[in-house]
């Protein structure tokens, strides 16, 4: 059985946590790419509203976000789910840690080969790794 941190790793999708200034949480799912205690995520090409995304400035007011990750079955003995605490940073445009990311992120996903990541990269410091699985 895989460790929890490898668990998270290899699911295709997240749910970022990430709080508000009224300090209520705000929940998107995201891809992202992880690596031992580093998570990331990007702002890419899919259709959105706004470049300016709520995620980005709560990011900015407070660092503190959780990303959750789980499998749900009708087989109720396997389920489980994990949990990263930490606390995210957008990196600077054109850095190493941006071009890390971004790699990770085309490395996961076949489907950054037509979807561009041309928006900022967050990176997530893993403080905490909490897991729940059903047997």
């Amino acid at each position: 059985m895989p460790d929890p941190a490898e668990r998270f790793a290899a699911a295709r999708v997240a749910r970022l946590a990430t709080l508000r200034a009224d300090g209520r949480p705000h929940l998107v799912p995201v891809v992202f790419a992880a690596e031992g205690e580093r998570v990331w995520t990007a702002v890419d090409g899919k259709p959105k509203s706004t470049r300016g995304l709520v995620r980005l400035a709560n990011i900015e007011a407070d660092s503190r976000v959780s990303l959750l990750v789980d499998h749900a079955d009708e087989d109720w003995s396997r389920l489980w789910w994990v949990r990263a605490d930490g606390h995210a940073r957008v990196v600077p445009h054109g850095s190493p840690e941006e071009r890390d990311g971004l790699a990770a992120l085309r490395a996961k996903y076949a489907q950054y080969q037509l979807v561009s990541l041309d928006g900022p990269v967050i990176s997530v410091s893993v403080d905490r790794w909490s897991s729940w699985i059903a047997n």
